[in-house]
């Protein structure tokens, strides 16, 4: 079989586990950027064992087991505390007096991973003397990351890097006042996750639930193709209360989308935005 036939194959492979996917389980990847979806379902049929993606697509049908094998390999886990410090320190230094005039706040963090930003604006928010006037809300398809971010349990040589994030970000106390360290593993407070709700949910297919002050939503829409990742900021706006805060990746934009003109470049070098009035 040529490469081009091989590859031809290969794509319609991907396409139907893609279609069985959503029909069996009801999580949309089909819209998700084909490149980068491609490899990582390449990925996981090589790491998993299976000779072809059709054998990981039979497997994924008949053995529910599968599912979230698969979910870790399609959902992108990578991620470290006070990740972009300029943007926790924007967050500190623009937003927060802004935020700090309502009585009452929330916040969601979309696709929270294992958690680390949803930790860090938690402490940030500690740190300002607002966090107990907020509710959190983090949620992610994947439900092995939403049981490891409600854990808040990261391995010990990471927190080198956290802390020096944490400090650059403009933090006002230490890091180690909020976790425990044993064997290897930096516990992080539970008293950081009494105001979090923890949920499931896709900017793919469901709806908005909330209407929030601020919204991170952090190198997920990279993944999206252009029609989705419109989607996904139409429902972002929608979600986003009067003059609410939105912040995406630094690789992320809303320059090109359809919902542009919703927003106001609050903080263009730390890609935070504004909801405008109607």
């Amino acid at each position: 079989m040529s490469a081009v036939v091989r590859d031809g194959v290969e794509d319609l492979e991907i396409g139907l586990l893609l279609e069985a996917l959503f029909r069996r389980y009801h999580y949309d990847f089909r819209s998700y950027a084909r490149a980068s979806i491609k490899r990582r379902l390449v990925q996981a049929r090589d790491q998993l064992g299976f000779s072809s993606i059709s054998a990981l697509q039979d497997s994924l049908l008949h053995e529910p087991t599968t599912l979230s094998r698969l979910l870790g390999y399609l959902t992108v886990q990578v991620s470290e505390m006070f990740r972009d410090p300029s943007y926790f320190r924007a967050l500190r230094e623009k937003v927060l007096p802004h935020l700090r005039t309502y009585p009452s706040l929330k916040v969601w963090v979309a696709g929270c991973s294992h958690g680390e930003e949803l930790y860090s604006l938690a402490i940030l928010f500690r740190e300002e003397g607002l966090e107990e006037r907020t509710i959190f809300y983090a949620t992610d398809i994947n439900p092995a990351a939403l049981q490891a971010a409600e854990a808040g349990v990261y391995p010990l040589d990471q927190v080198k890097k956290f802390t020096a994030n944490h400090q650059k970000s403009g933090g006002r106390s230490s890091l180690s006042d909020y976790y425990t360290a044993d064997y290897g593993r930096a516990i992080f407070d539970k008293s950081l996750r009494s105001r979090v709700v923890f949920s499931d949910h896709s900017l793919v297919t469901d709806a908005v639930f909330g209407e929030m002050h601020l919204i991170s939503c952090r190198n997920v829409l990279i993944y999206f193709d252009r029609a989705l990742q419109d989607r996904a900021i139409g429902l972002l706006r929608d979600s986003l209360a009067r003059k609410g805060f939105l912040g995406l990746g630094s690789k992320e934009s809303l320059r090109f989308s359809a919902h542009a003109a919703a927003f106001l470049e609050f903080s263009r070098e730390d890609k935070i935005y504004q909801r405008q009035d109607a």
